[in-house]
């Protein structure tokens, strides 16, 4: 290859076989002269326009047709990016299209986050299941160490912000809890490293109420149980004490009900002694003791519908049952059993009146929960309405039979 030296000095530059082209001194090509234009009545605007200038969708003006492309499905992404170059550069970037679908005000969809952990490796990852499509999405790794043990880690959802939080965890190999923040924008599609917890902690409570999240017990160094409670304000990033539980105690599952947190360690085998629970009120800052039948009803992963706290029991077939807090009891909940795929350990989160359960090899089951006149008329004693459940199957792809769920969230977007 033969190589030019290039001075500031005005002087002709052949190259590709163009005389005309020459270089002026501040190194900008000079351009040529404009072939004649066509004659009136031929047109052939749209294919001499650049890429930019061409027109989202031919015949609609570009607010219309964006309104219709910020309405396609994610699935379809993928395929829709190769049309043109201004279709490509909407759909390329997640966080463009949630922002512009987010200003326009339209309908968000739900999705399901899983945290699942390769059963052989270890290995942490997210899964993302788009409820409205019933498509699965990955999304960026979470910045976490290697060795982090992933029910270690509190995953709260915070619906109004389209955030996920990941708070604590413990590091495998030398059982030492983390003060870890992580924060996930569903809009950005991007971690960040949040302000840490006061106290590193891990299987621990937590929940969000009017905004702000609230965590509390767990796990500290040594594996000592934990009764402090603390609280993030996520305008202010700052986390601050609250009340302490009165009681050293880790946390296998938490629900937030009228406002208040309930807090229950959970029932393990042999049953030995009757597990505990606490209740947290933030408008006057106080815990108070869970009633009895609450406490030893709690046997499995919680869901709040229609302000009332349903179950999956852990230990009854993995039955659905929903607490009655004028007698301080559990009903069961009618309908066919859970679908045989779902297998220990799973987690569980809620949609409006559906329970999402992800079981093992990440199989879901949705339960669609129906209200129904209680039978009796609703007796003095007797709860006035109850409860039926029916399941739905979705298909999972088999590359995910070696994943096991630790948690799960919902978030719109």
């Amino acid at each position: 290859m033969r190589r030019v030296r290039v001075s500031s000095h005005h002087g002709p530059v052949h190259k590709l076989g163009d005389a005309q082209m020459v270089l002026t001194p501040k190194f900008r090509l000079a351009t040529t002269a404009a072939p004649p234009a066509p004659p009136p009545e031929y047109d052939d605007g749209d294919a001499r326009q650049p890429a930019w200038d061409t027109p989202l969708i031919p015949g609609l003006p570009d607010d219309a047709a964006l309104s219709c492309l910020l309405r396609l499905p994610v699935a379809a992404h993928a395929a829709c990016r190769l049309v043109c170059r201004r279709w490509r550069h909407l759909l390329a970037d997640k966080a463009r299209f949630f922002t512009q679908r987010r200003a326009l005000g339209l309908r968000r969809n739900p999705y399901l986050f899983t945290l699942a952990f390769h059963r052989c490796t270890g290995k942490i990852q997210w899964k993302v299941l788009d409820l409205a499509s019933l498509s699965w999405h990955a999304i960026p790794a979470m910045p976490c160490r290697d060795r982090a043990c992933p029910r270690g880690f509190g995953c709260v959802a915070v619906p109004g912000d389209g955030a996920l939080l990941v708070c604590g965890g413990l590091v495998s190999d030398m059982d030492c809890p983390l003060h870890l923040v992580l924060r996930y924008d569903i809009y950005r599609n991007r971690w960040t490293v949040m302000t840490r917890m006061l106290a590193a902690r891990s299987f621990f409570a937590g929940g969000v109420i009017d905004g702000r999240v609230y965590v509390a017990g767990g796990y500290s160094t040594n594996q000592f149980e934990l009764n402090s409670a603390e609280v993030l304000d996520p305008e202010k990033g700052v986390w601050q004490p609250i009340a302490s539980m009165g009681m050293n105690m880790a946390s296998s599952d938490s629900a937030v009900i009228s406002g208040r947190l309930y807090v229950t360690e959970g029932c393990a085998w042999p049953f030995f002694s009757s597990p505990r629970g606490q209740i947290y009120d933030p408008k006057i800052d106080r815990w108070e003791a869970m009633p009895v039948g609450m406490r030893e009803g709690w046997t499995g992963q919680s869901v709040v519908i229609d302000g009332c706290l349903f179950v999956i029991s852990e230990y009854e077939r993995m039955k659905v049952k929903i607490y009655d807090p004028e007698t301080d009891s559990w009903d069961s909940v009618s309908g066919p059993p859970m679908p045989e795929r779902i297998m220990k350990p799973f987690s569980v989160s809620c949609l409006d009146n559906k329970i999402v359960v992800v079981g093992r090899g990440l199989h879901v089951a949705i339960g669609h929960v129906e209200k129904q006149p209680a039978a009796g008329g609703g007796n003095s004693g007797s709860r006035s309405m109850s409860y039926s459940i029916c399941w739905q199957d979705v298909d999972v792809p088999k590359e995910f039979s070696d994943l096991t769920p630790s948690s799960s969230q919902i978030l719109h977007a």
